[in-house]
């Protein structure tokens, strides 16, 4: 059974571990390996049978100038990343986290989330953050090497 929780510091160490997959599986453009000064913002997790198999994270932001999208000085939550081991992928654990992670947000007041992602995987990142989380597309940044 999946069940989710917030992190603790007894998780660190396990958290690094899927970290490192993470940049081994050479996903996203540029990922590196996070550090254990990375995860000092908040993050939940998911475990299946009290090991560790996922997790997101990010950091309370305040907006510092109008956008087309966030008014200046709104409160948002800018998530940095989401991980899900490979074996435990397209179960939905993905989707519980972002749910959960957004019912604390709505707990603290928050009015947004938002994110970047540099995934080679476009496609079935817009799907997953589109079609099943219920995110809005804001903008996208392409580039060609030449």
């Amino acid at each position: 059974m999946v069940t989710i929780h917030e992190a603790k510091q007894s998780d660190i160490k396990r958290l690094l571990e899927l970290s490192l997959m993470w940049e081994k599986e050479d996903s996203c453009y540029g990922y590196r390996a996070n550090t254990e000064d990375d995860f000092q913002d908040c993050y939940i997790l998911a475990a299946y049978d009290d090991e560790l198999i996922a997790y997101i994270f990010g950091k309370e932001e305040i907006q510092d100038k109008q956008t087309s999208v966030i008014d200046k000085n709104m409160h948002y939550f800018e998530i940095e990343e989401l991980y899900v081991h490979p074996s435990y992928r397209s179960s939905g654990i993905g989707k519980q986290l972002m749910e959960s992670l957004e019912k604390e947000l709505k707990k603290k007041g928050l009015e947004m989330m938002m994110l970047n992602t540099a995934t080679k995987n476009w496609k079935a990142i817009m799907h997953f953050y589109i079609d099943e989380v219920g995110m809005n597309f804001w903008s996208a940044r392409l580039y060609k090497r030449l």
